[in-house]
């Protein structure tokens, strides 16, 4: 493997930050350069084929692709924050003339929000002091430049016969789960493009399975918010309950016996939640 570029870390590490991202919210929201701000109207959703963020450093103008949108509300103080989940690349010798994918290769999946970057690393083996990593926004990627775009003409899939035919159409699916846990005051919308919907015609059924997205631990007020994130897929075949799997260390058995732990998605969870499927041109 060549040396001759940075590599993905070292390019966060390079510029110190001096300011921090804007907060866009749904209830009180500052849209940076390029956003198209999140819509109170519950008929809106991310067009999530046109949406990314993009850097502006000379060093590294690196554009990832929108995954997923976390919006999570404090209803005690009426504050929101979003948080736009990027999809997941490899940890590369970036710009290298030779040995772009380092030989100690891992997952790469940053989440953006709030004034941070939380960044994700998956190795092959269990590494929990480098898992998860929380840097200032703007970092050596520049000030964040958000290219969202919103559907147009949004429809609330609110009957089966109106899922099974957008389904069978091919047209665009986007899920929102809201999440409420009333002891913290906290709310939260996950929204995201439905990669996998499961059909069945015979049981007059749909079942929703995607991921990955930006889970929130709403039990706790973590500081910084972006803090309470997980890594996680999303399930639900009904309104009122969603299922998650979330990524955390998981052990590998074999006969009964751990040989080892790795970073996998495991222990599901059921959580009450109001589930909504939409549609967009």
């Amino acid at each position: 493997m060549a040396d001759s570029g940075p590599t993905r870390r070292q390019f966060l590490k390079r510029a110190g930050a001096t300011s921090s991202l804007v907060t866009a919210g749904v209830a009180n929201v500052v849209p940076l350069q390029g956003q198209t701000a999140p819509s109170n109207d519950v008929n809106s959703c991310m067009d999530y084929r046109r949406s990314f963020i993009c850097g502006t450093s000379e060093l590294n103008s690196v554009r990832f692709w929108i995954e997923s949108r976390t919006t999570i509300t404090d209803t005690a103080t009426g504050k929101s924050a979003v948080f736009f989940q990027c999809a997941s690349c490899k940890s590369e010798n970036t710009f290298g003339e030779t040995g772009l994918f380092l030989a100690d290769n891992y997952d790469f999946l940053p989440i953006l929000g709030d004034g941070h970057w939380l960044i994700f690393r998956r190795h092959a083996r269990l590494d929990p002091d480098r898992y998860r990593d929380l840097v200032e926004s703007p970092n050596a990627w520049g000030e964040p430049k958000l290219l969202t775009q919103e559907g147009i003409n949004v429809q609330v899939l609110d009957t089966w016969e109106k899922i099974r035919d957008a389904t069978a159409q091919g047209v665009p699916l986007v899920s929102q789960t809201q999440l409420v846990n009333h002891d913290t005051s906290l709310e939260a919308v996950i929204e995201c493009p439905v990669k996998t919907m499961n059909i069945s015609l015979e049981k007059q059924m749909y079942q929703v399975d995607t991921g990955p997205i930006a889970f929130p631990d709403l039990t706790r007020k973590a500081v910084p918010l972006i803090d309470c994130l997980s890594l996680a897929f999303v399930a639900f075949n009904q309104d009122a309950f969603a299922d998650f799997v979330i990524e955390q260390p998981t052990p590998v058995m074999h006969e009964d016996e751990e040989l080892c732990q790795v970073y996998h998605y495991s222990n599901p969870v059921s959580l009450p939640a109001t589930n909504r499927l939409l549609t967009h041109d």
